[in-house]
């Protein structure tokens, strides 16, 4: 079993990725830069947050062209699991690997605190050590982090249980006054029609320690961890 982080020119948490794999959930970890094709055998992929290429004309859309995305796409598109945080959710919805766009908050400010989120679909790689409708709380930190998608689009991630999380509160309520960054639908995360791609705006990796407050987000990566150990079993 091997995790891939990618490092983008601008990224500034794939070393808190890395570090959460290799020294909490205790899994080999390699960084992936983002001008080579090669993704060095790995069985998951990280797609950080940060700034990627400093968000020129706007969130992910020009490391969407990194060659690294090129052998992503086609690895997302052979089952492989592919974890997008933050500006990673952003870059995959850019892609084309996720629907949808992140815009800028409602508030058009910064947000940087701990958020709950429900989780709503737990029959994924992703969420497979959450039970249905778990408050986690874990931090966010973004300036476009608000999900939009046409009410088509809506209607088929609603339709297909592709919704993976939503802001909430600490009961579970999905309110206004719980969404962050006025989301969609208070959409804090979703995943492709086969669930291998994941996108989600809070950041696991800032939730995975006592130290850091919370471990709520280390569940992310052991239900990866899990998924991907049953799927080699003979």
């Amino acid at each position: 079993m091997k995790f891939g982080v990618i490092i983008f020119p601008g990224s500034n948490c794939d070393h808190d990725a890395f570090w959460t794999i290799q020294q909490v959930a205790k899994q080999p970890v390699t960084f992936l830069w983002h001008e080579s094709h090669d993704l060095e055998n790995c069985d998951a992929i990280i797609v950080p947050g940060g700034f990627a290429f400093g968000d020129y004309l706007r969130t992910g859309a020009i490391a969407k062209f990194s060659p690294v995305m090129e052998s992503v796409r086609h690895f997302a598109n052979g089952g492989g699991l592919v974890l997008g945080i933050c500006n990673g959710f952003q870059i995959l919805c850019e892609a084309g690997l996720l629907p949808g766009a992140l815009l800028r908050n409602t508030g058009l400010k910064y947000v940087c605190k701990p958020v709950h989120v429900r989780a709503e679909n737990t029959n994924t790689p992703f969420t497979n050590t959450c039970s249905q409708g778990d408050v986690l709380t874990i931090p966010i930190g973004h300036m476009e982090g608000n999900y939009f998608c046409d009410q088509a689009t809506l209607d088929v991630l609603h339709r297909e249980n592709r919704v993976v999380f939503r802001y909430a509160t600490l009961a579970g309520e999905t309110s206004p006054t719980a969404n962050p960054n006025g989301s969609l639908d208070n959409i804090a995360g979703i995943c492709s029609p086969g669930g291998n791609v994941l996108g989600m705006m809070p950041h696991p990796e800032r939730a995975s320690e006592p130290e850091l407050g919370g471990t709520d987000g280390i569940k992310i990566f052991h239900s990866m961890v899990g998924a991907i150990a049953g799927a080699t079993l003979p």
